[in-house]
């Protein structure tokens, strides 16, 4: 870990523990599922077995019939009380040029369930034992239909539709590029290299479950929920505008600690509406609380991209053009988030950090009877870095040459910004970027350490934060190396916008924007009620020279020892503190880049992958706390290297049912994978679209940890005269599988 930044003035770029550990590890964390309402009713959901069906009754008199039920809610009793359905994708086109195709997304199914796990009916019950027992007696009768999970199978000819108004399965498509051009460059390539690759489906699996309490005071008409959101702003608009039809001011949004998210609690769910639809109607506070098999089942999923990808490169190994055709598995509804990370994000850096002026990519939003998908840790980023570095790496195997020259060879500069990626009109990249000249430079050092190492990977990946947001920061103040009076302070931060998110790095990008505006009017609000503390109330005080002494936190009439502390003037305020808003912009996305590698050792007789040590040298920007950033780089590396090794969310294509429904079958990453990182932050290139010149890092690490663990294993693969056999290989990397790979080789 690199030494404290010269940023280190008050506190910035110092080690500093987290405020919120103490209490965390201590158990006295808030969680959603910790607080409990007096009076207050729990609600469990009766979900649908089967991947794709007709629902032809619902009978629950032998549910109300059981002690403490309140209510069971069905999807046309919701439609009737005017519960509107969730909003689908609505950016996109289709290839005709027609709108974007989705079935609509009740709260609870209306008719027909799409998935195995949809929410059918929801009962109310004084405990949540009752409510469990009450969702057995519910008598459902379904008439099956035909269903399809992979999106392979959904775009072929004569299979079951999801939705009668998509033809083909095919929500929407995105095309990007000049495919003539590529069609041109392929021709007279030297070198074409193609690879059929998956990046497989993911359950993010935070350690909170979704978790809801709503209550309604009907003298207010106002609804508050306390969720487990990381987008509570979000949360409360999609609510209000697409659900229920309330104004904004009507409801409120809670948020305490929340136990991960990983881009899975960022948008209104299903259950978010029927809950808080619930609380209005029986005027009592409800609550709910996701089982784990529920999360697996209904909590959206990530990734789950097929891809056709191909290089054209000439003699010398600089590459002439990039051909991608994707199908991008969206589920059984085209969510927002899912549809704009395929079809969108993902392809905004589909060329990495190189040097690639003619592209041709085209991706489908594919319908099919599954989960929905949307954001996880890296949202499209993961998948389009895996494909260019995994094409990267297949193209030095081909061309004889050694993988970190070839990615020498074709490393985007600063003279070349100007035009750099030129299909994505509209974003300023000279601003966004910088990329260092001699980027290189971040691999060499990583590079060298595994000189003599028997399998190194090497990887860059540039993701930008991609939510320009607007913040308004009230008592937010840098915390400073003073003790706990000023960390006490810390926790009055209030970050109130429309909308805003903790996800893709929004937060940190534009809280200190609003936070700097806000420090210049504490000043001048402080150098203005601070002299009468300090000196008599008259006309000496308005001569006299206050000036504020920052590290010390004093204001001190210059050539006296007439001096008040900040936190004494803040005491004798009338709210104990100062309070100023400001309202502030950033200027635009981040774009941090970096270079992982790692080496790895294969158990020819188990098929088993050891990752014996791996390295990353990251663009992050300035670092405010290396220790906060380290973890980030560190855990995102660590579910990155889930994805290469052993996480997917599997079904059977025959039943539609899920294979891995609970942790004895989907497999996390342990810390036992990984021995030891060498995690090097590079703060030389601070961002110049945030004040505080800081970068993206919660999903840098994750991003660039997957290609480079199956480049090691594929190159490890290669050099004991596997690669034929290699080549076919899809993630994740298990032992059963590399073992199968060595098997067929012999």
């Amino acid at each position: 870990m690199t030494a404290p930044s010269q940023y280190g003035r008050f506190g910035s770029g110092n080690a500093v523990r987290r405020i919120e550990d103490d209490s965390l590890l201590a158990g006295a964390g808030r969680f959603a599922d910790d607080v409990s309402l007096p009076g207050e009713a729990h609600l469990v959901f009766l979900r649908s077995p089967y991947p794709h069906a007709r629902i032809t009754s619902i009978d629950a008199r032998a549910a109300l019939s059981l002690p403490g039920v309140v209510a069971v809610l069905t999807g046309e009793e919701l439609q009737r009380a005017g519960v509107k359905p969730l909003a689908n994708t609505a950016d996109f086109k289709r290839a005709d040029g027609s709108p974007a195709a989705s079935p609509p997304r009740h709260s609870l199914a209306v008719g027909i369930v799409r998935f195995v796990g949809e929410a059918v009916a929801a009962v109310l019950a004084d405990t949540r034992e009752q409510a469990r027992d009450a969702v057995e007696a519910i008598d459902v009768r379904y008439d099956v239909l035909p269903h399809i999970t992979e999106a392979t199978d959904a775009v072929t000819p004569g299979s079951p539709l999801v939705w009668e108004q998509a033809s083909g399965n095919i929500a929407a498509e995105a095309h990007y590029g000049d495919g003539a051009a590529a069609t041109a460059a392929f021709r007279t390539a030297a070198h074409v290299v193609s690879l059929d690759l998956v990046n497989q489906r993911l359950a993010p699996s935070p350690l909170e479950p979704r978790a809801l309490l709503a209550s309604y005071d009907p003298a207010s008409d106002r609804l508050t929920l306390r969720a487990s959101s990381q987008m509570p702003g979000g949360l409360r608009d999609s609510l209000c505008d697409e659900v229920l039809g309330i104004p904004h001011e009507k409801v409120r949004v809670l948020v305490g600690d929340v136990g991960g998210g990983f881009g899975m609690k960022t948008g209104i769910y299903p259950e978010d509406a029927v809950v808080a639809f619930s609380a209005r109607q029986f005027k009592r506070p409800i609550k709910w609380r996701a089982e784990r098999l529920e999360e697996f089942l209904a909590a959206t999923h990530g990734r789950d991209l097929t891809s056709r990808a191909e290089l054209a490169l000439d003699a010398l190994g600089r590459v002439l053009a990039l051909r991608i055709a994707s199908l991008a598995n969206l589920g059984a509804y085209a969510t927002p988030a899912g549809a704009v990370i395929q079809l969108l994000i993902g392809p905004w850096v589909s060329t990495s950090i190189y040097d690639i002026r003619t592209i041709d990519i085209g991706i489908k939003g594919v319908l099919t009877h599954t989960t929905p998908t949307a954001a996880y840790r890296g949202a499209g980023r993961p998948e389009a870095i895996y494909i260019i570095e995994r094409l990267m790496d297949a193209a030095a195997r081909a061309l004889g040459m050694d993988p970190a020259e070839l990615r020498r060879r074709n490393l985007i500069g600063p003279q070349q910004m100007h035009g750099a990626w030129p299909w994505l009109t509209g974003r300023d990249s000279r601003r966004a970027l910088p990329i260092r000249n001699d980027a290189a430079c971040c691999a060499d050092a990583a590079w060298r350490h595994f000189w003599n190492g028997p399998a190194p990977m090497f990887s860059k990946s540039a993701s930008p934060s991609w939510c320009p947001a607007t913040a308004t920061s009230r008592s937010f103040r840098q915390r400073r190396p003073w003790g706990r009076d000023w960390q006490q302070l810390t926790r009055n931060l209030r970050s109130m916008s429309s909308g805003f998110p903790s996800n893709a790095f929004a937060s940190f990008r534009a809280i200190p924007t609003a936070a700097r505006a806000s420090a210049a009017r504490d000043r001048a609000r402080c150098s203005w009620v601070a002299p009468p503390y300090v000196l008599p109330l008259n006309a000496l005080w308005r001569r006299a020279r206050i000036s504020l002494q920052p590290y010390w936190g004093v204001f001190q009439v210059a050539g006296t020892d007439r001096r008040i502390g900040l936190f004494d003037v803040a005491r004798q305020q009338p709210q104990g503190r100062f309070v100023v808003d400001s309202v502030s912009s950033v200027a635009g996305p981040t774009w941090p880049n970096g270079c992982h590698v790692c080496e790895v050792e294969i158990d020819p007789e188990t098929g088993r992958v050891e990752m014996v040590s791996y390295a990353s040298v990251n663009d992050v920007g300035r670092v405010v706390n290396p220790l906060i950033v380290k973890g980030q780089l560190d855990g995102g590396a660590v579910q990155g290297i889930g994805q290469a090794l052993c996480e997917r969310f599997a079904y059977d294509k025959d039943s539609g049912q899920a294979l891995t429904g609970t942790f004895m079958d989907y497999a996390l990453p342990r810390a036992s994978m990984v021995s030891n990182f060498d995690t090097t932050m590079d703060e030389s290139t601070p961002s110049i679209n945030n004040v505080l010149g800081v970068k993206g890092v919660g999903e840098l690490g994750t991003i660039g940890a997957t290609p480079a663990v199956v480049n090691a294993v594929l190159d490890a693969l290669a050099r004991a005269g596997r690669e034929d056999a290699a080549a076919r290989l899809q993630m994740p990397l298990t032992a059963e599988r590399v073992w199968m790979v060595l098997q067929k080789a012999r």
